[in-house]
Formats: C-alpha cells, structure tokens, sequence
C-alpha cells in the first residue's frame, strides 16, 4: 500500500490546544476526534492488502480461462505513485520563515533596548510638577530652542 510509505506527522495536540480561543474550542474537540477516527482508521488496515486466491475461483468457476485472463491483467496493473513535488519546496519556504522571524526577534530585540533606555530616561527625570525649562532641555536637547538661528519667538521654524 503506497499510503504506508507515506510519512505520517505526529500533531502536537497540547501545543495545538494552548493557541485555540475559548469560542472555538468545541470545534477543536470535534477536529481532534474526527482526526483521531481517521488515525485510527489509517492504522488499522494492513501494510499490504490480502493477496487475491485465484486458485479458489478457478476451481469454483466453469470457465477457468476467464480466471487466468483477470490474473493476467490484474497482475499487469502497476498503480503510479504520485511523485512528490512539493515537499522541497515547502522545506525551503520553511527555513526562509525561520530565517525571516530570527531576523525579527533580533530587530525587536534591538528595539526593546532603546525603549528600555528611554524608559530609564523618563524614570530619572524629577517630577513633571517640579521640572524647569533647563531639566527639560537637558533631558531633551531637540527641544532647546535655538535663538541664534530662529530669533524670532516660538525660536522654531515655522512648518
């Protein structure tokens, strides 16, 4: 049976399970049953199909030629085998996916620490109610206003 050469994937239910929403989980019972009915199904049946006695049915049957014209063509039969051609290519989207979320986790990781260090920033300023425009400007020198070159008052350029 070329179904058994099939290689058969083993579904991690426990993880499946911790990503399912609380409104969906009557469907993923009745998924994980009907998956199981099939396993069960598929595990069952033998690797090779019971051989066909064609002895029997000569013996039983008036007109043995007949017998042996559908042995002849049933041992003919040669059932192909889907090749596969996909596999490789879902191997290959599978590591550029990898490689796309390594590549992910770094960028964040690279972000989280300037958030962290802008944090620090806000937790060692003093309070808001007893800051003075030099805190602030010392704290945030974008905002100093630059008199020399904007002399005019808000000392920013107008946009």
């Amino acid at each position: 049976m070329a179904a058994r050469r099939a290689a058969v994937k083993a579904i991690d239910w426990v993880a499946f399970a911790e990503r399912v929403p609380p409104n969906q989980k009557a469907q993923f019972t009745a998924l994980k049953a009907k998956s199981d009915a099939i396993y069960s199904k598929y595990v069952s049946t033998p690797a090779k199909p019971a051989a066909i006695n064609f002895a029997f049915y000569k013996s039983r049957l008036a007109n043995p030629a007949l017998v042996d014209d559908f042995e002849q063509k049933f041992n003919a039969i040669k059932v192909p085998e889907p090749a596969d051609t996909y596999t490789a290519e879902l191997d290959e989207a599978q590591k550029k996916a990898h490689a796309d979320v390594a590549k992910f986790i770094a960028d964040s990781n690279e972000r989280i620490k300037k958030h962290e260090e802008q944090v620090a920033v806000y937790k060692n300023m003093p309070p808001t109610d007893l800051l003075t425009y030099e805190d602030v400007y010392e704290v945030f020198p974008e905002m100093k206003p630059d008199k020399e070159k904007h002399p005019i008052w808000p000392h920013q350029p107008f946009s």
